[in-house]
């Protein structure tokens, strides 16, 4: 399996893959017009779904800004999150991911949902950051491999390379220990929770503090 600096699948490394002879899992979206839809997802070694618990909440945080949002999610997975987002009716979304086998697997999950409002990009989110946007985001989602040092990296190439739009709302998941981490420089923080070994929180990037 790839293993280079931006691997795919929410905590590599952290947590084994599920159990599971097919060789596939289940993802459950909570709310919106695909709500309890589940959805299979490949049983692949680090992929680490954010729990509905915590999706619950981050949803909660958000629910009012995402009609009509653009999404990006940086380290796709199962694609929970941006499936989540399109459900309540954000009108774009824009996944990373590197392993390709769950990004064909969440294609798949577009189609069977006949969702033509996303892209799937299979490749290293950093490498893809770094490449820039025509158009910024709204919303993005950062749920990386843990104890990899992609946080602060991702949050460096996001504002970089223009991916933020003025205001948007970044959702910041990492593993626990990292709760006391510095934000850079234009990143605010709305939102802090931990559940477990997991650190969550919700920033707002302003454009405002970098020229200060």
């Amino acid at each position: 399996m790839n293993r280079n600096r931006s691997s795919a699948g929410r905590g590599q490394g952290t947590k084994p893959k599920s159990s599971g002879a097919s060789g596939t899992g289940q993802v459950r979206i909570i709310g919106g017009q695909w709500r309890s839809r589940k959805l299979p997802i490949k049983d692949l070694e680090g992929l680490r779904p954010t729990t509905d618990r915590v999706r619950e909440t981050l949803f909660n945080w958000i629910a009012p800004h995402l009609p009509h949002s653009r999404v990006l999610d940086c380290f796709g997975g199962s694609g929970a999150l941006a499936l989540e987002a399109l459900s309540r009716y954000a009108s774009f979304a824009k996944v990373f991911e590197l392993q390709r086998d769950a990004a064909n697997q969440l294609k798949a999950n577009l189609q069977t949902l006949k969702c033509d409002s996303a892209e799937v990009v299979n490749g290293d989110t950093l490498a893809l950051l770094a490449s820039g946007t025509g158009e910024g985001f709204d919303i993005v989602f950062i749920d990386p491999p843990f104890r990899k040092g992609l946080a602060e990296a991702t949050l460096n190439a996001l504002k970089a390379h223009n991916w933020l739009k003025e205001g948007a709302l970044v959702y910041l998941e990492t593993e626990s220990e990292l709760a006391g981490m510095a934000l850079p420089a234009g990143f605010d923080e709305l939102k802090h929770k931990l559940a477990g070994q997991v650190c969550y929180r919700l920033l707002q990037f302003n454009t405002g503090e970098l020229t200060q």
